[in-house]
């Protein structure tokens, strides 16, 4: 499962150019020759001692590794990137298969650590989610989330295969268009990359990153379908771990399907816990007096704007399905945002106003459908979801599964619905229904889940530390509403690091309270 909300996928005789909605966080991307122009990186107030790994990954050629050095230079793309950040291209093998074969650059961003060189521990590589989030670009948005760390860490991310910079995915009307007009669009514009960029062969990447940025070990910090690719890795290369932190895991015990039944119960569940609250503590809560009333009054509203969408601003409406989205990234924010949320629902039901319902959802990045130009994001999650999943089920399943989701919702089922049709034509096989996880003999691995996650529900992160192994998977509990915990939670930040800094992970069963508690 993806960290965004299920993505509108071409059912049975829809046509070629149908919609893909993509979720949580999307973010601007750009192309390769944009990221590097300059040769000298940024100054440090000292002298930087560099650092070296003595092992490679096994079964790569010395051209790729102990031939190859990253040059970093200043980035000059995106714009957010340009003071303080130097970025660089990693040449790895296209198919890990073929190690001498074909090569693709994966493009590369740093913030090179404040702290003074005895106390640098090595680089923490970030993910951000999707899959389909460029690193290259979230580093410089989401910097003040991890600034803390430069104390110890260069903080280092990068744009997964098929995204951004590094080969992305083309499924549009043209080979330059980043929009999605099908599966047959895809195989025409990319087939030849589409069954190379599953999580697997990213893991691979990070292993080659690892040992380029000069670490033995890996230190890494992954947010929801970012958990997956740092799970995989660890099974790959259990030796290589070094401090792993996997926060609102996705269950790697379910497959796509039950995913998304998982997934559409969650987010229904945080807006009955909303909805309790509204009627509780807001004056005219637009959604009644609790659960049950809110559930007619948002079908009520659904109806309506099927018959007639709502003016949403520039240019926008905002129909029956954007509204089950707009609200699920509301509740994405946990807490902070159910007073928004409120406040936009009584604009859209008591003056017909749009505005405010998509604005607040575009301020997490989600519900803003018309892209940036080079932003590939929704198309490369449809690629690498299918890409991972082998299930192809036929019609018969397709309409049972869709039933389900539906029934498991009443706010969201409708619209969450569509995802089951997300890969039932992809022109290539996937890797596996669920991931590979278990990583015995690996260092610790810090697990981090809230019982309140509306997108990665809790018990896919119990599920994360348990099929880590015996000794391996540390789960920290949040009682916190929202998707994700840090650092918005002050224990889980202390937490998480701590145990980056020193290694030292928490006892067994330690919550830490919040919003939920």
């Amino acid at each position: 499962m993806s960290d965004t909300h299920p993505t509108r996928s071409r059912r049975p005789g829809l046509s070629a150019g149908a919609l893909i909605i993509a979720g949580v966080v999307l973010v601007a991307v750009g192309v390769v020759g944009a990221w590097l122009q300059r040769d000298a990186p940024g100054g440090s107030a000292q002298p930087r001692t560099e650092l070296t790994a003595s092992n490679p990954p096994p079964g790569l050629p010395a051209a790729l590794t102990t031939g190859q050095h990253l040059r970093w230079s200043r980035c000059t793309s995106p714009p957010t990137a340009r003071n303080g950040y130097d970025c660089a291209t990693m040449k790895a093998p296209l198919d890990y298969r073929k190690p001498d074969g074909r090569t693709i650059d994966v493009a590369l961003i740093r913030r090179k650590a404040t702290g003074p060189n005895a106390r640098r521990i090595g680089s923490l590589v970030l993910n951000f989610g999707g899959p389909g989030v460029s690193g290259v670009s979230g580093l410089p948005e989401r910097l003040k989330q991890y600034e803390p760390l430069l104390d110890h860490y260069d903080l280092v991310s990068f744009d997964p295969r098929g995204v951004g910079a590094t080969v992305p995915v083309r499924c549009g009307k043209t080979v330059d268009d980043t929009g999605y007009d099908g599966v047959d669009a895809c195989a025409e514009h990319s087939g030849a990359i589409l069954p190379f960029i599953g999580t697997s062969h990213t893991a691979r990447d990070l292993d080659l990153m690892r040992y380029l940025l000069g670490d033995e070990r890996l230190h890494y910090f992954g947010v929801s379908y970012g958990t997956t690719l740092g799970a995989v890795y660890a099974h790959l290369y259990p030796s290589h771990v070094g401090r792993l932190v996997l926060e609102a895991p996705v269950d790697p015990t379910e497959d796509l399907s039950e995913q998304q039944v998982s997934q559409v119960k969650a987010v229904q569940a945080a807006f009955d816990r909303f909805a309790v609250h509204c009627a509780a503590r807001i004056r005219h809560c637009p959604t009644g007096d609790g659960p049950e009333e809110a559930a007619g009054r948002m079908a009520r509203l659904a109806d309506r704007l099927k018959k007639k969408p709502a003016p949403a601003g520039a240019g926008r409406n905002l129909d029956a399905d954007d509204l089950a989205y707009a609200v699920g990234d509301h509740l994405v924010r946990g807490t902070d945002g159910w007073a928004p949320l409120a406040k936009a629902l009584t604009a859209l039901i008591d003056d017909n106003d749009g505005r405010p319902l998509s604005k607040g959802a575009d301020d997490t990045g989600s519900a803003d459908r018309a892209a940036t130009p080079h932003d590939n994001s929704r198309t490369a999650q449809t690629a690498i979801t299918c890409a991972d999943s082998s299930l192809r089920p036929g019609f018969e399943r397709l309409d049972r599964d869709e039933a389900r989701v539906k029934a498991a919702s009443p706010v969201f089922g409708d619209a969450w619905s569509t995802g089951v049709y997300l890969c039932y034509d992809w022109p290539f096989d996937g890797e596996r229904a669920t991931p590979q996880v278990n990583a015995d003999g690996a260092a610790p691995v810090l697990v981090v889940g809230g019982t309140g996650d509306p997108t990665t529900p809790y018990p896919g992160a119990r599920h994360m530390a348990h099929a880590l192994g015996d000794g391996v998977g540390v789960l920290l509990t949040a009682e916190e509403e929202g998707h994700g915990t840090y650092p918005q939670n002050r224990c889980v930040t202390k937490t998480v690091d701590t145990y980056l800094r020193t290694g030292r992970t928490p006892a067994v069963g330690t919550v830490c309270r919040g919003s939920m508690s």
